[in-house]
């Protein structure tokens, strides 16, 4: 009896399986619009940190303490989509080659970019960022997966905020009316 209990202690599952009442083709197509932005979340976590550290010049310090709170925004996203991912029944991303796989947003990794092009370019990658949310939210709302959708409106907010400090942060004081 013993080694029946250790068996069955010790026998994997074939696969994962939750509970969902989305259909499977439901479960994929959110699953890769949620597994996309997962990605894209880590690649431009990764990025902001980057040019966290990397930040110099007059306004050092501002900038720093941004980029540090953007990352860690950024960042909070992740396990919210991977965990929503989970709980539709699909699978998520396992590894950095797998976020590589997946990322839409480029890495940089030049030895030297000014400031004023950090901010520009996680502005940019911000503005894309904000498209690919609006994308999964439009196939959240043709699966009606309101669970996803919700949070999904969050993260668009969050984004358009970051986008907005980049963009005054990165404007000079002739561009500002100053």
């Amino acid at each position: 009896m013993a080694n029946k209990v250790t068996k069955l202690r010790t026998a994997a599952p074939a696969r994962l399986d939750t509970p969902t009442d989305h259909s499977e083709a439901a479960v994929k197509d959110i699953s890769r619009a949620l597994n996309g932005l997962l990605a894209d979340s880590f690649a431009l976590y990764l990025k902001t940190k980057n040019f966290h550290w990397h930040i110099s010049g007059p306004h050092f310090r501002s900038y720093h303490l941004m980029l540090d709170d953007h990352a860690a925004e950024i960042y909070a996203t992740t396990d919210v989509l991977a965990e929503r991912v989970r709980k539709l029944g699909g699978t998520t991303l396992r590894s950095i080659g797998d976020i590589a796989r997946h990322q839409s947003i480029k890495d940089n990794d030049k030895d030297f970019v000014t400031p004023l092009d950090m901010l520009k370019e996680l502005m940019n990658d911000n503005k894309a960022m904000i498209k690919s949310l609006q994308k999964a939210h439009d196939i959240c709302d043709k699966h009606e997966d309101v669970g996803s959708a919700s949070f999904l409106e969050e993260f668009i907010d969050a984004a358009e905020k970051r986008n907005w400090f980049l963009f005054e942060a990165s404007r000079t004081a002739d561009e500002s009316g100053h």
